[in-house]
């Protein structure tokens, strides 16, 4: 108990102010010391029972505040399900601290109950992986446990040429797991000391130069920098805008300002048009935004392209067509050559809104453009948005309306999975306040454990969720698949109720009939400043076939993408 102490206190002392738990008697020590550092404020604590899902709640957390949050669990398949999580903060670069208690090493292998190979169920996803003593974490010394918490800790904040992600310290605990009340008040606080480890420096190398007089334009990708870093990078990017004149194509998650200059609107439609010449440059900033129709036209492309992530040296270019740096957009513009300080003009923006607007009203029938086109007008301003990694952050990014920039929107696409979509963005709302998901009906059901975490009124988030419910994978229906078992191998409709299933977690729901009622029932569930849950039905074939009639009739309008 006192080494367990002094293990969470030296992580707080390195950042640490937030800790999921989940419960289990081997993380006793864990689960009771972090309980004394609540009772002191020193921490934040949150219960879970699903450990998949309070993975996820903690990574959205962290991604919120771009600091590691804590997730403890016990022995066993417990750590199994901590993997889906670390999986997508490794590839989203988010930290997120994975804390599980284990069975001291003369127990393993030999048949001792719950003792599995813990230790290396979550290597191929973590930056890095430390363990207690063998022997158990009592006979390790207060410098010992000190010194482990700050590498976890660097580590998962990122340390030298590794993005921040996550890490896993397992921690054996020998029996007697717990104290008496007598015991524990007569455990040392402030064990722990503030021993340092060096941080190794980053070798990243020169920045290259891109020509700000010649034609170029930015493809900005989904950002994956941590929180305290977006205003720099936001910065950078608006002076580079600035000085070069070129049109900007922005995917919804690139978390620009929301007054970013040079902004094409559903550039996506209309790609074959933005007038450039052969050798124009490319500025591509993180990875590749959800649009097949541009990864066809970057294959195409003859001029130099130039990738920079925020700090990321993995290769992000599926294309091999891209020169790659891993600085990040502030670092790079300071290394550019001295730059002219006067402003190009901005370009013109290829604005269909007007023309979508008539074809997409806000009236009748519920359909899935429609949503995408509206919601960003009808939701508050800089109200956050998270979008479920499938058919939502797709019909952002090509039907968005034209205030779509005035929201911050999250989606967790580094692995791309549906996974933990509910928990995640209840872990988002914990920590920025109101917010709404726009997510599908599969996704939903696939973590409806999240509901558990609108159990308490009192500190249940204020998440918004609406609920895209087609009946099934509407995302297959818009891929050429070509089966007469479409619904059963593809599709995949359930018979749950998502607002009886909302209802027994205590969460109140509607129905919205139509597009009609949707900015009244936005304006309810808003008002409400705790978990709600909207519904809007909507048929995926009518809606994948809208989609290409929309797409068809966009390339015979006759606009012209802006370009410099």
């Amino acid at each position: 108990m006192q080494a367990a102490l002094t293990l969470l206190e030296a992580l707080c002392l390195q950042g640490l102010k937030q800790l999921v738990l989940c419960p289990g008697s081997r993380s006793g020590p864990l689960a009771t010391a972090a309980g004394v550092l609540a009772s002191q404020t020193k921490l934040q604590l949150v219960t879970a029972i699903d450990e998949r899902s309070a993975a996820f709640l903690a990574l959205g957390m962290a991604t919120a505040h771009g600091r590691a949050v804590a997730v403890v669990t016990t022995s066993g398949t417990a750590v199994a399900n901590l993997l889906p999580a670390a999986v997508e903060a490794d590839r989203s670069c988010q930290p997120l601290l994975l804390l599980t208690a284990d069975r001291p090493a003369r127990l393993k292998n030999c048949g001792a109950n719950q003792t599995v190979n813990q230790e290396s169920f979550l290597l191929s996803a973590c930056r890095w992986f430390g363990s207690g003593a063998g022997a158990g974490v009592h006979a390790q010394s207060n410098d010992a446990l000190n010194a482990l918490a700050v590498q976890a800790w660097q580590q998962a904040q990122g340390a030298g040429t590794e993005p921040p992600g996550p890490v896993h310290l397992n921690m054996p605990f020998d029996e007697p797991l717990h104290t008496t009340l007598e015991q524990q008040q007569q455990l040392v606080s402030g064990a722990c000391s503030t021993v340092a480890c060096p941080e190794p420096s980053a070798e990243i190398g020169p920045a290259p130069h891109l020509d700000p007089e010649r034609p170029g334009v930015v493809i900005a990708g989904p950002w994956r920098g941590l929180t305290p870093s977006l205003e720099a990078y936001q910065q950078a990017l608006h002076r580079w805008l600035n000085l070069s004149g070129w049109p900007l194509l922005a995917d919804p998650l690139a978390a620009l300002a929301s007054e970013c200059p040079n902004r094409i609107e559903h550039w996506e439609l209309q790609l074959d048009r933005l007038n450039l010449p052969d050798d124009a440059q490319l500025l591509r900033l993180g990875p590749m935004p959800a649009s097949r129709r541009l990864e066809a036209w970057l294959q195409q492309h003859q001029g130099p392209q130039l990738l920079i992530t925020e700090g990321d040296s993995r290769p992000l270019d599926p294309l091999q067509v891209a020169r790659q740096w891993s600085g990040g957009m502030a670092a790079w513009i300071a290394q550019q050559p001295v730059l002219d300080q006067q402003s190009k003009p901005s370009v013109g923006t290829n604005d269909l809104s007007r023309w979508l607007e008539t074809h997409l009203p806000l009236s009748g029938a519920v359909n899935e453009p429609a949503l995408a086109y509206w919601l960003p007008q009808l939701l508050p301003e800089r109200l956050p948005v998270m979008l479920a990694a499938s058919s939502p952050v797709r019909d952002w990014l090509t039907w968005g309306g034209p205030v779509s920039g005035r929201h911050r929107c999250f989606s967790f696409r580094g692995a791309s999975g549906i996974d933990g979509t509910l928990s995640l963005a209840m872990g988002l709302a914990t920590n920025l306040g109101p917010l709404a998901l726009v997510t599908g009906d599969l996704a939903l059901l696939h973590d409806s454990n999240g509901w558990l975490h609108a159990s308490s009124a009192a500190e249940a988030p204020p998440l918004l969720v609406l609920l895209i419910d087609n009946g099934g994978g509407g995302i297959f229906q818009q891929l050429p698949i070509a089966t007469r078992a479409f619904e059963s191998l593809f599709a995949m409709p359930q018979q749950v109720d998502p607002l009886a299933l909302a209802a027994a977690h205590g969460v109140p729901g509607r129905q919205v009939a139509c597009l009609d009622d949707l900015e009244e029932a936005l304006a309810w569930g808003l008002s409400q400043q705790r978990p709600v849950l909207l519904r809007l039905c909507t048929d995926r074939e009518r809606d994948a076939a809208l989609r290409q009639q929309l797409r068809a009739a966009a390339q015979n309008e006759r606009t012209e993408l802006g370009t410099r």
